[in-house]
């Protein structure tokens, strides 16, 4: 495979937020984006599969679909599988690993499917196998089409190596910033998280005022791949991925608070690695304390606390009227979101909020997010 290939290539998000995502791509130049289930279809070569996992920040990983063809039985796909010019894809000295799900098709065992894979690269290539490889073929065989994909992510994107610390019940970045843009944010206004646990929301914001790409101090599974161009993937990383830099007005900063301490030094810490502790403030004090900071209107984002067994959402509803009574005697003008499993925790709020998001899996649990306008 060259660089100036061009082929399908999927981008991966929590179901529930591929329209955010679709409109993450768009924004950023992307071509022929279309949204599906579990994540967005994208058209390129290399250098889009490069860009797309430096400087995307709702996605989660980035499939490279480099094949596909019919297979009946397993000698078929053994047989079509040693077509795939794994050389320019590949490298003979890097381990690799194949995952196969199977789905209405004739080859229903997808253990026998990854084997019959692994066997062919290996025999044409030379490349080991190895089950704990960074590297992954996917083989996808739905209604006897057999897609076969490369994991050019390796980790997950939520890893972006600045957060040592995390709070219980984590917000992954990835999901974050897709949070935010669905609440209308674009880097031109404050922030403010009165429950940040680790610092998600706020650290992400500022990183997007400042046009600081997420991917920045971490590498990819691509870099050992046959197709890479050293020096073309050089040029792009130190060009900061093709987006450019707008750096916030001095007037903006991005605020979070919790009333649990060790949060509030987890997130100063995690800020300062992430190279946006002069954008930030954390403070400790609880969600009664909350006061808008100097400067314009801007976005509440919070992901209170939702009580994940029955019987546990009740004693939550307290902290939700706290929380709604605080924005709306002190917020005016303030746009609100809150991430929440249940529309009664949201509704206790008291807060005049808009049309849901659809919801998205976050650790099992099934979350909204619940938006207002300005508030009055």
């Amino acid at each position: 495979m060259t660089t100036d290939q061009d082929f399908e290539i999927f981008v991966v998000t929590a179901p529930g937020l591929e329209a955010a995502l679709c409109a993450e791509l768009q924004a950023a130049g992307f071509r022929d984006p279309t949204p599906g289930l579990g994540g967005v279809t994208i058209r390129g070569g290399w250098p889009e599969v490069w860009r797309a996992n430096l400087t995307i920040r709702g996605a989660v990983r980035v499939l490279a679909r480099v094949a596909a063809f019919r297979a009946l039985h397993l000698a078929q796909l053994d047989k079509r599988a040693r077509k795939v010019a794994w050389g320019e894809l590949l490298r003979a000295d890097v381990p690799f690993r194949v995952e196969a799900s199977c789905k209405a098709s004739r080859i229903y065992h997808a253990g026998a499917a990854a084997q019959r894979i692994e066997r062919a690269i290996r025999e044409e290539l030379g490349a080991p196998v190895s089950k704990e490889a960074e590297i992954c073929v996917k083989a996808r065989i739905d209604d006897d089409l057999c897609t076969i994909s490369v994991d050019t992510s390796g980790e997950s994107l939520h890893k972006r190596n600045h957060k040592d610390a995390v709070h219980k019940a984590p917000m992954r970045e990835t999901m974050a910033s897709l949070f935010l843009r669905q609440c209308g944010y674009d880097g031109t206004e404050p922030v403010v998280d009165p429950m940040c646990g680790s610092g998600t929301f706020v650290i992400e914001a500022a990183e997007i005022a400042i046009g600081l790409q997420p991917g920045r101090s971490r590498s990819f599974a691509f870099e050992q791949l046959a197709s890479l161009d050293p020096a073309a993937w050089q040029a792009l990383r130190g060009a900061g991925g093709g987006a450019t830099a707008s750096p916030a007005s001095p007037a903006i900063r991005f605020h979070g608070s919790d009333r649990d301490a060790g949060a509030v030094a987890m997130s100063r810490a995690n800020a300062a690695r992430a190279g946006v502790a002069e954008l930030t403030a954390f403070r400790h004090h609880a969600v009664s304390d909350l006061t808008p900071p100097d400067g314009p209107p801007g976005l509440v984002i919070v992901n209170p606390p939702y009580g994940g067994r029955i019987g546990e959402k009740k004693p939550l509803h307290p902290l939700y009227q706290a929380l709604g009574q605080t924005l709306l005697a002190r917020f005016s003008g303030w746009r609100v979101g809150i991430v929440t499993t249940d529309a009664s925790l949201a509704q206790a709020t008291g807060l005049p909020f808009d049309t849901p998001a659809p919801p998205v899996l976050n650790g099992g649990l099934r979350v909204t997010l619940h938006r207002t306008g300005p508030l009055p």
